[in-house]
């Protein structure tokens, strides 16, 4: 089998790994790169039409957020993912075409008046809906035969919910081989969602290294840390806003400000209001508590047989219209802002940071991982200004960071999770992490004895009986600069015009002993298209 790495190697976002085994070539994940772009993911090297599926890890965008293209440009196999992941990427996908027509729209708008040529969106809502009807749910737990020679089982890994590590049993000729992807290995002692399930065995062993060279350290108490921010924040009569992922996050926040309701932690502003602003969100919120509780740990099932809906509480409040957004910051009345997206790179939480960044009263509230080049990284690394929607704001606010907040597990937890193995894999493949992270982890394993590498965008392996054995190194240079704008969407747009013509080349294959009136009509329209577009 052959194993090409695509994307967030030596980088975090992007997440993409092609496998071709067994006669068959399939995806684990296709996500959507965010932030500064330091190596290039490189191009499916196979038209989409080609790829027979596409396995999900979880929902995040930076593993889903292509899945619209790859439909968009051919691609008609299924997509495997546990239930959750399903329900999750039908408000995420959808939610990210309209990102896509939006921006597009507006950029029209504005090259117009100047004669920039149009742009048109990445993908669009329709795109999105395409890649909706691949979905295939499966069960944590199941073992699956995708094909003759390949079967698949997700397991929990306590990254998000639904988040799972994927097992794969790869059989060519008499001999199987054992995948495990990690996905993004959870952090302990999470709220709501289950802590990791670990993985006995496997040959070859492919696990995110997000947190390879840091400790998060002993557990904070959240609730206590977060009614300290709310406290003194609304003392001095100011919001306090939290940029935060509509999935997973969002709703961790809302378990902790119930439980400090529910106490009267914060002193002196009765019911403060909170406000949740993000459609998706409020969507994502409605999918938490219709999933099976099975789904959730030991802790919020004890809530929901007492009656108790964990991330509800008086004074929650949502907004759902843009006008409900813009209404939030009318009023003086300290209180609590939730809004996507997490990393501060779009939606409404663009528009509160332009109300309250310059408000030395407020306070920012950063509870997730920021990515290099996303604004919630330039903040938290000391930038004075910022601009938001071509205005420079001042940085004011306080700026704080509940620490040890993460989905991602630590070194510790990487650790954890990779020597689960009874046996160490023959292999490990350190993906998903920031560049000197990757290094340093891989240099952690070496340590532990395990034989590891970091493979860069574009690497690509061949496993067999013999063992592994790398056929191409990947692009190790840095983008020093980013491709223009233009230039991307012309080279995406020219993309899908030759991912349709290796499509057109499979179809014609597969008409092979067809009619002779149905072969000579193909090919008269085949014709016809060509002398349309021959210049």
């Amino acid at each position: 089998m052959k194993i090409t790495f695509l994307g967030a190697n030596h980088e975090v976002t992007g997440s993409c790994t092609l496998i071709e085994a067994a006669g068959r070539r399939f995806l684990i994940d296709c996500g959507m790169e965010q932030g500064k772009d330091v190596y290039e993911n490189q191009p499916i090297p196979v038209a989409p039409g080609e790829i027979d599926w596409v396995l999900v890890t979880h929902a995040h965008i930076d593993h889903t957020g292509q899945l619209p293209l790859l439909a968009r440009n051919g691609f008609r196999g299924k997509i495997y993912a546990t239930n959750p992941t399903v329900e999750l990427c039908g408000i995420m996908l959808r939610d990210s075409a309209h990102i896509q027509e939006f921006e597009a729209e507006w950029k029209n708008r504005k090259g117009k008046r100047s004669g920039a040529e149009p742009v048109e969106p990445m993908y669009t809502v329709q795109d999105a809906e395409a890649a909706l009807k691949l979905f295939v749910g499966v069960d944590y737990a199941k073992r699956v035969e995708l094909a003759p020679g390949i079967e698949v089982r997700f397991v929990d890994v306590g990254h998000l919910l639904g988040s799972a590590s994927i097992e794969l049993w790869v059989t060519e000729g008499e001999t199987t081989t054992k995948l495990v992807f990690s996905g993004d290995i959870g952090n302990l002692d999470q709220p709501i969602i289950k802590d990791p399930e670990y993985i006995k065995d496997a040959d070859y062993a492919f696990m995110e290294s997000t947190y390879g060279d840091r400790s998060h350290g002993p557990k904070p108490d959240y609730v206590a840390e977060l009614t300290k921010i709310l406290q003194r924040t609304f003392d001095r009569g100011g919001n306090v806003v939290i940029p935060s992922f509509a999935v997973g996050r969002t709703q961790e926040m809302l378990y902790f400000i119930r439980e400090i309701k529910e106490k009267g932690l914060v002193k002196g502003h009765g019911n403060f209001p909170v406000y949740l602003d993000s459609p998706l969100a409020i969507e994502a919120t409605r999918i938490f508590k219709d999933t099976d509780p099975d789904c959730f740990d030991a802790e919020t099932r004890a809530l929901l047989e007492k009656g108790i809906d964990p991330i509800t509480f008086p004074g929650l409040r949502v907004a759902v219209t843009s006008d409900e957004s813009r209404m939030i910051n009318s009023d003086r009345v300290p209180k609590v802002i939730l809004s996507a997206s997490g990393m501060c790179e779009a939606g409404r939480i663009r528009h509160h940071l332009k109300h309250n960044l310059w408000r030395p009263e407020c306070t920012i509230l950063f509870v997730g991982y920021q990515a290099v080049g996303t604004l919630g990284r330039t903040l938290l690394e000391g930038a004075a200004t910022v601009k938001l929607f071509g205005e420079p704001i001042e940085v004011q606010a306080e700026l704080c960071q509940l620490t040890g907040m993460s989905g991602h597990a630590d070194r510790e937890g990487l650790l954890r999770w990779v020597n689960s193995f009874e046996q160490k894999p023959k292999r490990v493949f350190v993906i998903h992490g920031e560049d000197e992270v990757e290094n340093t982890f891989v240099d952690t394993l070496t340590g532990e004895g395990f034989t590891a590498c970091a493979p860069y965008n574009g690497a690509q392996w061949a496993i067999g009986a013999e063992g592994a054995v790398c056929l191409q190194e990947g692009a190790k240079v840095r983008m020093e600069h980013r491709v223009s704008e233009g230039q991307s969407r012309a080279a995406s747009v020219f993309q899908r015009l030759v991912s349709a013509g290796k499509r057109l080349l499979r179809v014609i294959e597969h008409n092979e002993g067809g009619t002779n009136k149905d072969l000579a009509k193909f090919a008269d329209q085949i014709n016809a298209l060509c002398d349309k577009w021959d210049r």
